[in-house]
């Protein structure tokens, strides 16, 4: 009995020792889990959202050519790039406060403003600091931190003057066709103008004025059926706008006129390229001093670059081209029918 009891006492004792063992001594998957944890990667962060693009832009009405191209290319590159849009005209500053108000409560997280008047300045310094990346375009508004694209108008006169020297050469009779309505724009054209004349010594001493009440093409109509009734022979005409210059080009036409060899004009015009193109109108020297309407692409890209975090420069100038009959096919645009 009593080695029967100490049997038992020894097997216990086995039983309990080896409950023991299995207890302690760990799996594979449990050896396996705490290297797994120590090699574990860090999760990732996700990188930022991209920000919502959603163009406002602020024009004016339309009362000229030019002004619809500028709302054309607009609308034009916003489509082509898939972007969310929507464009406003306005007749005046307040109208256009309570365009911008509009765009912005559209939800626009950038704008492209065109102002043409006065007493813009607070309604596009309140969108600005509100974060909002705002970019002028063609004209000059104080406010800080506004973006602005624009042509040279400076360099437009500097550009055409040379080039009708090189076509009438010296002592030319020329007609210098100013819009002092326009404000800077003809100011800065005709410095241009006048400063390359000084710079090559031209004489200046048949070069005179006419003054024009707009760049509208029966105001170039007109003023130049007056000029060709004064004066009989003309060699040039500087004219700042393609508009004025078609205007012109009709009167010259309905007068016969055959002295004129040099006419510039100044925007981007798609008729007044086409007849550039023309080669019934190839002996007048037909040429314009490129300030495109596609500047707006520009100026939305420029808008664009602010938003995603780029830092263009606060002033953007378009160099100005000569568009002649040497290279206006390469400003030919067949769907362009508005401007």
């Amino acid at each position: 009995m009593k080695k029967l009891i100490a049997m038992l006492l020894t097997l216990a004792m086995v039983l309990s020792l080896a409950a023991c063992g299995a207890q302690s001594t760990p799996t594979q998957a449990a050896t396996e889990a705490p290297a797994a944890a120590e090699t574990k990667a860090p999760a990732t962060t996700e990188a930022p959202a991209a920000k919502e693009i959603k163009v406002g832009i602020a024009a004016p009405d339309v009362t000229h050519g030019w002004v619809a191209g500028v709302a054309y290319y607009a609308e034009k590159y916003c489509k082509e790039n898939n972007l969310d849009y929507m464009i406003t005209t306005s007749k005046d500053a307040a109208s256009m406060t309570t365009a911008l108000d509009d765009l912005v409560a559209w939800g626009a997280t950038v704008i492209v403003s065109w102002p043409q008047w006065t007493g813009m300045e607070t309604a596009l310094q309140n969108i600005i600091d509100s974060g909002i990346p705002v970019v002028n375009f063609d004209v000059d508004v104080d406010c800080q931190g506004i973006y602005k694209v624009t042509g040279d108008n400076y360099d437009m006169g500097y550009q055409s003057a040379k080039y009708i020297t090189e076509k009438v050469g010296p002592a030319a009779n020329i007609v210098v066709m100013d819009v002092p309505s326009s404000g800077s724009v003809c100011e800065l054209r005709k410095q241009g103008f006048y400063d390359y004349l000084k710079e090559v010594s031209y004489d200046e001493s048949n070069i005179f004025e006419v003054q024009l009440e707009s760049f509208a093409r029966d105001k170039g109509l007109a003023g130049m059926a007056d000029v060709l009734e004064a004066h009989p022979q003309i060699d040039a005409v500087f004219s700042m706008d393609d508009e004025t210059s078609m205007g012109a080009i009709q009167a010259i036409t309905e007068a016969g006129r055959k002295d004129i060899k040099a006419i510039t004009g100044g925007g981007g015009c798609q008729e007044y390229f086409r007849m550039i193109n023309d080669p019934a109108y190839a002996d007048l020297g037909l040429a314009s001093a490129l300030y495109s309407p596609a500047m707006s692409q520009d100026a939305i890209r420029t808008a664009i670059d602010v938003l995603q975090g780029g830092h263009p420069e606060s002033v953007v100038v378009i160099p100005t081209t000569i568009v002649s009959a040497d290279n206006v096919a390469d400003y030919l645009d067949p769907e362009n029918t508005v401007y």
